[in-house]
C-alpha cells in the first residue's frame, strides 16, 4: 500500500497496529512448544493448524485432547504434501477417530483436514485460535530446523484463522482413515519425506 493514502484505501486496524501485534519473539524451543501448546489449549471457538511436519508428541496430544474436551472447537489442518513423518499421520488418524467430518454441531462441520496439492504452494507453518498464534521461524542458533518463533496477539490471531479457513476450503478434503492412509503413502512413493 505504498500509495493507499492517495487512494483513499482504508487501513485494517492489523496493518495500523504493525508490530504491536507481536506479543513475544520465541528464541529456544521449549519456549516455542509451550506457546504453541497454549494456543491450543485455550481454543475455544476455532484451532487452525498448518503444515505437514508435526511431530512434537506434547503438541499434537494437545492438540487431540482440546478437539476431545471442547465439542464445539471448529478445527482446521491444512496440510502442504503429504506428512512428512509417522507422527503427523498416527494425530490424523485419532483425530478421524475423535470426530467425524461428515458431522455437524449446531450446523457447523468441527473437523476439516485438507491438502493443499500444487508444488508451487509454499507450505505454511502456523497454529491459531481466536485469541492468539504462533508462527514458527527458521532457527536464529543455526541452519537446521524452526526452533524459534513469534507469539501474536488477537488481532493477528484472527486474520491467520481467517488464512487457515480459506486454505482448506481450497485444499482437497481428507475425510477417512483410507485418505490419510493413501495420502502417506503417497508421500512415501513421491520422497516427501525429508527433514526441515
Amino acid at each position: 500500500m505504498l500509495f493507499g493514502h492517495q487512494d483513499g484505501a482504508s487501513i485494517s486496524v492489523l496493518e495500523e497496529s504493525g508490530t504491536d501485534v507481536v506479543v513475544r519473539v520465541l528464541t529456544r524451543w521449549a519456549d516455542l512448544m509451550e506457546a504453541m501448546i497454549e494456543v491450543v489449549v485455550t481454543a475455544r471457538e476455532w484451532l487452525i493448524v498448518t503444515g505437514s511436519r508435526s511431530r512434537e508428541k506434547a503438541y499434537l496430544s494437545a492438540i487431540e485432547t482440546t478437539v476431545a474436551q471442547v465439542p464445539d472447537l471448529v478445527h482446521y489442518r491444512v496440510l502442504y504434501g503429504p506428512p512428512r513423518y509417522q507422527e503427523l499421520t498416527g494425530h490424523l488418524l485419532r483425530l478421524l477417530e475423535l470426530r467425524d467430518p461428515g458431522e455437524r454441531r449446531n450446523g457447523v462441520q468441527t473437523l476439516r483436514i485438507g491438502v493443499v496439492e500444487q508444488p508451487s504452494a509454499m507450505e505454511r507453518f502456523f497454529v491459531a485460535s481466536e485469541c492468539a498464534a504462533v508462527v514458527p521461524l527458521p532457527s536464529f542458533h543455526g541452519a537446521e530446523g524452526f526452533d524459534c518463533g513469534i507469539l501474536l496477539g488477537r488481532e493477528a490471531a484472527v486474520g491467520l484463522v481467517q488464512h487457515g479457513r480459506e486454505a482448506c476450503a481450497s485444499a482437497r478434503p481428507v475425510e477417512t482413515t483410507e485418505a490419510v492412509l493413501a495420502l502417506t503413502a503417497r508421500g512415501k512413493t513421491t520422497g516427501r519425506r525429508g527433514e526441515t
